[in-house]
């Protein structure tokens, strides 16, 4: 009976303890998850190898990653670079795939560099990446000021823009030039969090749930300064910091148009892909996605942006695709069906997250130009 007893305690002592390892484990991988890490690429994707570099081509480690079409940055520390697409023609090996160079920003490409394809494909400011002459401007946020580029332009409405997750205000760049000709202010924003900007007062990201309050404070700047109306272009986990501020902001009959770039609408998705691409055990999934959820105060009673299509009451853009495995485009096809009055999808094929722009950049541009022309 004392064998049985003694063994049955083991047992108990052992579950016990790998329960509260699991739970250690869940809450290690939920910071993970949250953690900001504002301009370092997403986990998950894959790393390449440089294996050569002349002046207009680069040479890289063939895969599904770089053989995806359009135009994308490469980077490692001190290290960025922006390329174009596949050139087929190139001669390469079997194990490779030559894509056009378009610039080197900084640093050099060579053989051996292992670098990570990423959608920013412009690094610097607007003036030294794009040559558009803009203003560094603070915007006073709850936290403290919020670092800004201005750039200026002749008409009333203004486009704010808003990075998501793994960028930062260098990723809007991308649209800059489009918005610039068509003569619309654009003010890009950097958020609690990023480099400049106050941090959070947990250290931790929240998907949008409090920082929509720094997207609600830039609009304040912009009515202050000259706005009439503003339009919220935002990427990831910044187009659904658009979908809040158009919810609960006091100042949501100013915003004429929402543009929505692989929005997070499925907030538990994409905290499991998160966790998962930290290579966090399967086992240990769930556990960590409560922990995320608990943590960034992400309640279950409170429904997520975007879930109530009546909600919302000016047009809306949304870029997304079936390949965004971080962000499923799911929920964008159900909004979209729910509100075809006020919603556009437009569907990008083999683009990744936050990534819409660079699968098709003409496609993009000529779909954001005839959405924004009646706004402006």
């Amino acid at each position: 009976m004392r064998t049985v007893t003694a063994t049955a305690a083991a047992v108990t002592t052992t579950l016990l303890g790998a329960g509260a390892a699991a739970v250690a484990l869940g809450r290690y991988a939920a910071d993970a998850a949250l953690r900001p890490e504002p301009g370092r690429p997403l986990p998950g994707g894959r790393r390449l190898s440089v294996h050569s570099a002349a002046e207009d081509r680069v040479e890289l480690t063939r895969s599904l990653l770089s053989l995806r079409p359009g135009v994308y940055g490469l980077t490692a520390p001190g290290l960025h670079a922006a390329v174009g697409e596949v050139l087929p023609g190139a001669g390469h090996g079997p194990d490779t795939v030559v894509r056009r160079l378009l610039a080197v920003t900084h640093g050099r490409l060579a053989p051996g560099t292992r670098v990570t394809l990423t959608p920013q494909v412009y690094a610097g400011d607007p003036r030294s990446a794009l040559g558009l002459d803009h203003a560094d401007v603070d915007v006073p946020g709850e936290l403290g000021a919020l670092p800004a580029w201005f750039v200026p332009a002749i008409r009333d409405t203004w486009v704010i823009t808003v990075h998501g997750l793994g960028a930062t205000r260098e990723h809007p760049m991308a649209v800059m030039p489009l918005l610039h000709r068509h003569r619309l202010p654009v003010l890009a924003l950097a958020y609690r969090g990023d480099l400049g900007a106050p941090a959070s007062p947990d250290g931790l990201g929240h998907l949008g749930e409090s920082e929509w309050r720094d997207l609600d404070a830039a609009i304040r700047y912009a009515l202050r300064y000259g706005a009439r109306r503003v339009i919220l272009h935002g990427w990831s986990t910044g187009a659904t910091m658009a979908l809040h501020a158009l919810e609960r902001s006091a100042l949501a009959d100013r915003i004429s148009g929402l543009v929505l770039d692989s929005p997070v609408l499925d907030r538990h998705a994409t905290l499991r892909g998160l966790a998962a691409a930290r290579r966090t055990p399967a086992a240990v999934l769930p556990l960590a996605v409560r922990s995320a959820e608990s943590r960034a105060g992400l309640r279950a009673d409170r429904r997520p942006p975007g879930a109530d299509p009546a909600a919302l009451r000016v047009p809306v853009l949304i870029f997304h695709g079936p390949d965004d495995t971080l962000a499923p485009w799911e929920p964008s096809r159900r909004l979209a069906a729910a509100r075809p009055d006020l919603v556009t999808l437009h569907t990008v094929p083999e683009a990744g997250h936050g990534a819409m722009w660079n699968a098709d950049p003409a496609g993009y541009e000529e779909t954001l130009r005839r959405f924004l022309t009646p706004l402006m």
